[in-house]
């Protein structure tokens, strides 16, 4: 018990604002959804590849990754298909790639096929046919060293150097056609990424689905991956997942949660529980997950010694005896319990809950005192006023929110634009613009900007003077990607010094290019606007599009 005082007093320091949410509606009931990576769509549907298909991906087979509903004279389709981001042993890395519908390329650079975000690399002019899987890498010596039986082509290395890295932690690629985002392709090593791909030897494989979701990804099956292969092999998922845990509270033990998706009962006795933060290792002494079912594992009893989940959170990952069977979730600092909510198009979201719910399906997510209020992503390249990208963030309580931590001496920060505040403060029902430091694929003089700066966005756009304008280094995905408000917690500093941050989820969205309705958004002159704050703005009905208006509610 002495532990469990100790992280009360050491961590659990008062949070601002007081957390508020209600079911959500679109939100499917988990027994009628799995909880595998989503299968990806038809036509139409809210797919990283417009008419994309896979195989079921409980069936650990090859992926049939195809737009055979895009025209043969349309606008090159691009995919990613397989990343290696953390190689095992290696300072290698390479990305896969593939036209996935539309024309052949007789030459890539007429098309300005580049990638940007995580790397930069520019394609050189030669042909690129459709089935043909190319691949780019950092290294090229070191890779046909460790692939010498590849005989596709290959590219190289890119930001203009050897052994740039890919942030091993995570980042977003993106494949850019014309200087359009034709998709993002994000990667990490945080849950709920498979842990096999990050320096345990495997590759991610691309299932289908929106190529910004980590449900949309895997673990290759083949130790190294397969470039320039295609079809590959992957390593299929549980259908248990961690599904709800609640960290220690005096008076309250920790518990954690189960939940099975699959149609037969499973036996998970001697699965292990990794608590990363703690580099513990728990085994379960028994116990049956029932089909469609949820089993609650109590702190004091399941394990074979016990549970201590701190109230700062940390990584949890729940492991059998077969490869894949892995479930993991990131729990953010909270005071209450923390799980997985299924969304309406089949994929998943993880964050604080309203309410803990063991046993049961679990309440929506929780928005905290900031929330995001309108996101410009894709702005039009011609005709429109607002020809720049821009986030709103708002401060739905009634106190002032410092975005500055004075005890973990850390700000606030806003997750897939790289931006972190300095100590600064939103007043009660405030609302705080951001927007590009510089902008990109913008013809300033076309649309008479001569300065780019706060101030000319102020007076250019009336922007009150009590609406504050800061400037993030970042650039928001053209197809989307996750956005999260975050408030630091605490810190931790391990052995060889690195300082590891613990946040407060306030608000998050993965928003897409393809989500029903919401197209307009996507390079015609319109934002997303926020319609409801009631839980994290996950689901496409959380949005409507409207003309933009930066700085104004």
């Amino acid at each position: 018990m002495n532990m469990k005082k100790w992280l009360l007093t050491g961590t659990l320091v008062s949070m601002l604002g007081a957390f508020s949410a209600c079911d959500s509606p679109s939100s499917p009931d988990p027994e009628s959804s799995s909880s595998v990576p989503n299968s990806a769509g038809t036509p139409g549907s809210s797919d990283g590849i417009p008419g994309s298909s896979a195989v079921d991906p409980g069936s650990s087979g090859s992926v049939v990754k195809s737009s055979s509903s895009i025209a043969d004279n349309a606008q090159p389709q691009m995919a990613c298909s397989e990343i290696m981001y953390h190689a095992k042993d290696s300072k290698l890395e390479w990305i896969e790639i593939y036209i996935a519908g539309g024309m052949d390329m007789d030459n890539m650079q007429n098309f300005f096929l580049h990638l940007s975000g995580a790397v930069d690399y520019t394609f050189p002019a030669e042909p690129l046919k459709k089935g043909e899987y190319v691949v780019v890498t950092n290294d090229p010596t070191a890779f046909k060293a460790a692939y010498p039986t590849f005989a596709g082509r290959l590219f190289g290395p890119w930001n203009d150097a050897q052994n740039v890295k890919l942030f091993n932690e995570g980042d977003v690629v993106n494949v850019k056609v014309q200087g359009e985002g034709d998709v993002s392709c994000a990667f990490g090593n945080e849950p709920p990424w498979p842990s096999l791909a990050d320096g345990n030897g495997r590759s991610l494989v691309y299932l289908g689905g929106n190529a910004a979701q980590p449900n949309s990804w895997a673990a290759s099956k083949a130790d190294g991956g397969t470039p320039g292969v295609g079809g590959d092999q992957w390593v299929a998922p549980t259908n248990v997942r961690i599904n709800e845990i609640m960290p220690y509270k005096a008076g309250e033990e920790s518990w954690i949660e189960v939940y099975n998706a699959g149609d037969q009962a499973v036996d998970i006795t001697g699965w292990t529980l990794e608590v990363k933060r703690r580099n513990q290792t728990l085994n379960i002494k028994s116990g049956i997950v029932p089909a469609k079912g949820y089993l609650v594992l109590e702190a004091n009893t399941a394990f074979d010694e016990e549970l201590i989940v701190a109230p700062d959170g940390g990584e949890f990952y729940l492991r059998g005896p077969q490869e894949g069977d892995e479930s993991s979730i990131w729990v953010p600092a909270a005071n209450t319990s923390s799980g997985v909510v299924d969304l309406s198009d089949g994929s998943t979201a993880q964050g604080p809950l309203a309410t803990p719910t063991p046993g049961a399906k679990n309440s929506a997510l929780k928005v905290g005192s900031l929330y995001i209020n309108e996101i410009n992503y894709h702005p039009a390249s011609s005709n429109t006023t607002v020809p720049f990208e821009f986030m709103e963030i708002v401060n739905g309580s009634d106190a002032a929110v410092t975005l500055y931590s004075a005890s973990v001496q850390k700000g606030w920060k806003v997750e897939g634009i790289n931006m972190e505040f300095p100590s600064m403060s939103i007043p009660p029902k405030g609302l705080l613009l951001l927007i590009p430091e510089t902008l990109e694929d913008v013809d300033m003089q076309t649309f008479g900007i001569t300065t780019w700066n706060a101030d000319f966005v102020r007076s250019t756009y009336s922007i009150s003077a009590d609406v504050q304008i800061m400037t993030y280094k970042g650039k928001l995905s053209n197809r989307g990607e996750t956005i999260a408000v975050k408030e630091p917690f605490t810190k931790e500093t391990d052995t060889d010094g690195v300082t590891k941050y613990f946040y407060v989820w306030h608000d998050a969205t993965l928003y897409s290019d393809n989500w029903d309705g919401l197209a307009e958004a996507d390079g015609f002159g319109y934002s997303l606007h926020r319609v409801d704050t009631s839980t994290m703005g996950y689901e496409a009905g959380a949005w409507k599009v409207d003309l933009p208006t930066p700085g104004k509610l």
